[in-house]
């Protein structure tokens, strides 16, 4: 029985020292540019976006707030205050639509994380993301032109945290709070995927996953939900489905409706949204990144 388990415990290592090697490089990359962002760019980011309220750019203006919204460093509770000041402010809500669904699906330390799946998969979320938001501008011009779609009234602006005035210390700071944050999941998302590699026949990944099956985006989208806690929990696991028969369509699937659907997040969107349009968020967020998964699958696979 001790063998046995001796045994069990060196396969895993094995997979699980693996993986940390082949993934930590970039998990570091994510967390030092996301830093380096927060400490000298995010300002000027959010500034740009409220500069974006003085021109008369109609419905165009969502592709700007769309990509602002991937520049922007902050996680979701950070972009709901700072959407609710560019509603105070009078801005749009196509806009602030396009700003926040592109943000809540990305940011910059996440996309160079991203780049552990390999430079296609991460260009194919860089796009995917900033295409979502747009989409989601595009509608809420649509059919929200006339009335509101959100409730900001409870938020105001967040904390600051660049009190402190040594650059070095404020940069420290930011990487030692974005290490705290992500390092337990990544560990996590780790010895999840030693696990699974250990455990679970590859062929089972190929035949919810793999190209040739029709719903694979569709299930992909669906297990992103639960699944879904912090993209360095997730990003292990996508590797190795990945490397075992998952389409680049079904990645896809995952990659968005996770953090659109993050349950520790749909909290706060739903005191912003209310019931009903909370519903119309769910929906909106599992059609896309389903659709985005088959439309990925019939490019690169013809299917």
């Amino acid at each position: 029985m001790i063998e046995a388990l001796h045994r069990e415990f060196i396969y895993i290592w094995y997979y699980f020292d693996l993986q940390f090697r082949q993934i930590f490089f970039y998990w570091a990359v994510g967390i030092l540019i996301g830093s380096l962002m927060s400490v000298f760019l995010k300002k000027h980011i959010h500034d740009r976006m409220s500069s974006l309220g003085k021109r008369k750019m109609g419905i165009w203006g969502i592709i700007p707030a769309s990509a602002l919204g991937i520049l922007s460093p902050l996680c979701m509770y950070g972009t709901i205050p700072i959407a609710a000041s560019f509603s105070k402010s009078g801005m749009r809500e196509d806009w602030i639509t396009a700003f926040m669904m592109s943000s809540i699906l990305l940011n910059p330390q996440l996309f160079f994380y991203s780049f552990a799946l390999g430079t296609e998969i991460a260009m194919l979320r860089l796009l995917v993301a900033f295409i979502c938001g747009c989409a989601g501008g595009l509608l809420i011009h649509i059919f929200f032109k006339q009335r509101s779609f959100y409730k900001f009234t409870d938020f105001d602006l967040p904390e600051n945290r660049d009190s402190e005035a040594n650059i070095v210390r404020r940069l420290l700071k930011y990487m030692g709070r974005n290490i705290r944050i992500t390092f337990p999941y990544f560990l996590l998302g780790v010895l999840l995927t030693a696990l699974y590699q250990r455990y679970v026949p590859s062929r089972w990944v190929t035949g919810l996953f793999g190209a040739n099956q029709g719903l694979g985006a569709l299930m992909a989208a669906a297990l992103g939900i639960p699944l879904y806690t912090c993209g360095g929990g997730t990003i292990p696991l996508i590797a190795a489905w990945l490397g075992e028969g998952m389409s680049k369509g079904s990645a896809t699937a995952f990659m968005i409706a996770g953090p659109a659907t993050k349950l520790t997040n749909l909290g706060a969107v739903k005191i912003v949204l209310g019931a009903k349009h909370f519903i119309l968020y769910l929906v909106f967020s599992i059609l896309m990144s389903t659709g985005a998964g088959m439309l990925v699958d019939l490019l690169f696979y013809g299917i």
